[in-house]
Formats: C-alpha cells, sequence, structure tokens
C-alpha cells in the first residue's frame, strides 16, 4: 500500500507533466506550481552509518531534540541529505521534524526486518515497556 503523502507527491508530478505538456489547463488558467519537491525526481539511499557520518548524526538528532541512536544504524538519506536514522539495536528512530519522514522511516523499518529475519523491528526503550506491560495486564 502506498503511503498517501507519496500517492499526493506523484499525483502532483504527473498533473506537473501533463500540464507542461499542456494538455490539463486552458490559456486561460494560472499555472499552479507545486509547493515541494516532487518525489519521483529524488533519489532515496538507505545505507549503514560510518565514522564519517558521527557528525551528521549528531545534527540530526539534536534537530530531533534526541540523542544519537547506538550503532549500528541504518540511514536515509534523500539527494545525498540525512532525513532519518534508525538504530539496529533497539528501533530508536531520529529524523527531521521538517521535513515529511514517515515513508522514510518506514522504508528504515522494512530494511531492518530483512536485515534481521525477523517481522517485528522493536520501536523503542518505551514502546516495549508498554507492550510488555499490556501483555502482564492480559496474562
Amino acid at each position: 500500500m502506498i503511503h498517501p503523502q507519496l500517492s499526493e507527491a506523484l499525483a502532483k508530478a504527473r498533473a506537473d507533466d501533463l500540464r507542461r505538456a499542456g494538455l490539463t489547463r486552458a490559456p486561460s488558467q494560472p499555472s499552479i506550481q507545486a509547493a515541494r519537491p516532487v518525489a519521483a525526481d529524488a533519489t532515496v539511499t538507505l545505507r549503514f552509518d560510518s565514522t564519517a557520518d558521527e557528525k551528521r548524526l549528531g545534527r540530526l538528532a539534536a534537530l530531533d531534540s534526541k540523542q544519537p541512536p547506538a550503532p549500528p544504524v541504518l540511514l536515509a538519506e534523500v539527494d545525498g541529505q540525512l532525513f532519518a536514522a534508525l538504530a539496529l539495536s533497539d528501533g530508536t528512530v531520529v529524523a527531521d521534524p521538517f521535513y515529511p519522514t514517515l515513508d522514510l522511516i518506514e522504508l528504515l523499518r522494512a530494511r531492518a526486518r530483512q536485515l534481521n529475519g525477523d517481522s517485528r523491528i522493536r520501536r523503542s526503550r518505551r514502546w516495549r515497556l508498554r507492550h510488555l506491560r499490556r501483555a502482564a495486564a492480559w496474562g
């Protein structure tokens, strides 16, 4: 299932292509500019962190008001710019709060599940504690 934001971005990209081709608007209709970059034009890269990424990861964590996640960490970059990171050890996520990162985080979690061979990647220590409390209450 495609996330609504991604679907919206793809629809905007298609509408922009049609406008450029002159197929959808009459000459008297004003042209509409896209509010943000089109997802189809962006390159998304998922990769492991390295020692060269420590400063960038520290800045991202500070932007998100969190501590940098403990290694090993998966990074999500869009056109070479770091927007999200996921710690493989405990599922801790840091992300740029000024960029729509929900899809990137879901991609990171899916990749982490592939790497772990597990369908459940833990989201955070707080999430685990809530989950354990609920299980204890039922059990």
